[in-house]
């Protein structure tokens, strides 16, 4: 009895190296909006498969450019396509290996104790005028994803030369959120999931898209960095355990 139970156990520890030994680390860009969210479904990830997660968060602009120069990253994770076309167009991305997944919602936001409380955003509502001799802080307009959105936006109303000279620039959607927390800007454009994550600002308008169009969240693997647990990770994330992970904060899922 005590042989077979010491030779089970010997099996079982084998069996434990192996798996241990199979399990990879998958690497990870992605745009700083799915921080929260990726962080839970890396967590779920692991506890599915026994691979682990490693991801590096940044605006989707800075992340491309880091891949393009050699950064280590097996999948990225864009806030829009621009930055996904980027590497595709570098031969860095299959456009077999890449898929559209969320989307999200652009929202207007003030500090939580702003005594404003609603704001009607529509083409004709006059954004410079609404921030006054203050500054409105977004990403980067030029590069940025949620900073695009907005310029996107105020060109499709006509407004963007009145409002461009009042952005304060930020380099992601985080560093954006960051600033109305602290109360440095009375008003910042994010996406709808950013301003869920904290108590210290509240949504006070949401663009209507037909403004700026659909916010899409592509998928891709890097080209010659394909591996087990990289497949596994893109595998992953279109389950519909995944998806509800995103969905829960606030992404909407395609």
């Amino acid at each position: 009895m005590q042989k077979r139970f010491v030779g089970a156990v010997a099996a079982l520890a084998l069996c434990l190296s192996t798996a241990a030994v199979r399990a990879e680390e998958v690497v990870v860009f992605a745009a700083a909006s799915l921080t929260n969210a990726m962080n839970e479904v890396g967590a779920a990830f692991t506890a599915k498969t026994g691979h682990t997660m490693k991801p590096s968060y940044a605006a989707s602009s800075a992340l491309a450019k880091q891949i393009e120069s050699g950064a280590p990253a097996h999948v990225f994770a864009s806030a829009d396509l621009k930055w996904m076309d980027y590497l595709t167009e570098k031969k860095m991305v299959s456009p077999d290996a890449r898929f559209d997944l969320l989307g999200n919602t652009l929202v207007l936001i003030a500090p939580s104790d702003s005594k404003v409380s609603s704001v009607t955003l529509t083409e004709k509502t006059d954004i410079a005028a609404l921030v006054g001799n203050e500054r409105l802080t977004t990403g980067n307009p030029e590069s940025v994803p949620v900073g695009r959105y907005f310029k996107k936006a105020m060109e499709t109303a006509g407004q963007w030369d009145k409002v461009k000279g009042k952005v304060a620039a930020a380099d992601s959607v985080r560093g954006a959120l960051a600033f109305v927390e602290r109360g440095e800007v009375p008003y910042g454009v994010v996406y709808g999931t950013d301003a869920a994550v904290t108590s210290k600002v509240k949504v006070v308008g949401t663009f209507p898209d037909t403004l700026y169009g659909q916010i899409v969240y592509p998928f891709g693997q890097i080209t010659g960095k394909e591996t087990a647990a990289s497949k596994a990770f893109l595998g992953f994330v279109q389950t519909n355990e995944a998806k509800g992970i995103f969905a829960k904060y606030g992404f909407k899922v395609r």
